[in-house]
């Protein structure tokens, strides 16, 4: 069987350093290395999953499409892959009701990314932001997914996707859905605040010197590299000597991932330096990396109508997909369903 790859990202705006590096760019590669085994990628904007929490209806539509800007300006091929939003393709939010049916109370009381994000409101959070775990597994079974890039705090989910796969499969006697085995992406960077190395990077940070973001021009990106904590010392002979320096591991870590070097290389290159001769060269790798993609990503979101049409045609490719799928589980089980 092809390896069918199938992966979501919720639409979030100012995308920035952290989202590029801890995802979209493993996205990029991921689909390259796919498509030369004779396989697809299934990428899709998780809008469904966004409104287990409150969103602004406009700026939500405004997110969707921005984020497929940012996707395809860094790299994600809509050629290649399978690019479209969730909701555009009703069977999501089909096949999770079906699912739910076969989930259990107990499995879900497990995930333990409920209970951090609902906190000390637990009762006050939304049905679907305890039941999201059951749309996650329904996004991934309704491909026949056979591979989902996970990360740690993901892997968790992949295994409540086979848990109910395996006993939907069992309890009506069918081989309908695929279970899914978890796919370890490259090590991501942890890209942490400029202006604080022991919190990640975030658009949620009242500061915009605290982060790069991909439609930064040259100025300021060179700026806020400029402006990013330090420390006076200068850069350690061996990476271990960045442990009880945070903004300085972060830095050293940022030119890593943008290079694609080892933080072990990186020091060593420009060991006894101090952080005013590394930051320029920091600016500069940064700058010559996100042109090509802010310059992109500036003319698609010019064109709204290219990136709905985009997303259409993707949509398109996963409802045929998709509706083998849902077809088989109301049969399995006993349901009468409207041929589409």
């Amino acid at each position: 069987m092809a390896k069918r790859v199938v992966s979501g990202i919720q639409p979030t705006g100012n995308l920035h350093l952290g989202n590029y590096l801890g995802a979209i760019r493993n996205w990029v590669r991921m689909q390259d290395e796919v498509a030369r085994d004779g396989g697809e990628c299934f990428f899709f904007l998780a809008d469904l999953h966004a409104i287990t929490v409150f969103n602004e209806p406009a700026q939500l539509r405004a997110n969707v499409r921005s984020m497929a800007a940012a996707l395809i300006a860094a790299g994600v091929d809509p050629e290649k892959s399978t690019l479209f939003n969730q909701a555009a393709v009703s069977a999501h939010a089909e096949l999770a009701w079906l699912l739910n049916c076969t989930a259990r109370i107990g499995w879900l009381n497990r995930m333990t990314q409920f209970k951090e994000k609902s906190g000390k409101h637990r009762e006050g959070a939304s049905v679907g932001l305890f039941a999201y775990p059951v749309l996650q597994a329904a996004d991934v079974l309704i491909y026949r997914a056979t591979h989902v890039p996970v990360g740690e705090d993901q892997k968790q989910h992949l295994e409540l996707a086979r848990d109910i796969a395996t006993k939907f499969n069992t309890d009506f006697a069918t081989e309908l859905f695929v279970l899914p085995d978890p796919m370890i992406p490259p090590a991501a960077a942890r890209i942490m605040s400029l202006r604080d190395g022991g919190a990640k990077m975030s658009k949620s940070d009242p500061s915009d010197m605290s982060r790069i973001n991909l439609t930064d021009d040259a100025d300021t990106i060179a700026s806020k590299i400029r402006k990013a904590k330090t420390d006076p010392e200068p850069i350690p002979a061996d990476a271990a000597g960045l442990d009880a320096r945070p903004e300085a591991k972060n830095l050293i870590g940022i030119y890593a991932a943008l290079s694609d070097e080892s933080v072990a290389d990186v020091v060593a290159r420009f060991a006894g330096q101090g952080f005013g001769a590394f930051k320029p060269a920091l600016a500069e790798l940064l700058v010559e990396t996100l042109r090509p993609i802010s310059g992109r990503l500036a003319e698609l979101e010019k064109d709204p109508a290219e990136l709905d049409r985009i997303l259409a045609h993707g949509a398109a490719k996963a409802r045929a997909a998709a509706e083998p799928i849902v077809a088989g589980a109301y049969s399995a089980l006993g349901l009468t369903r409207e041929t589409r």
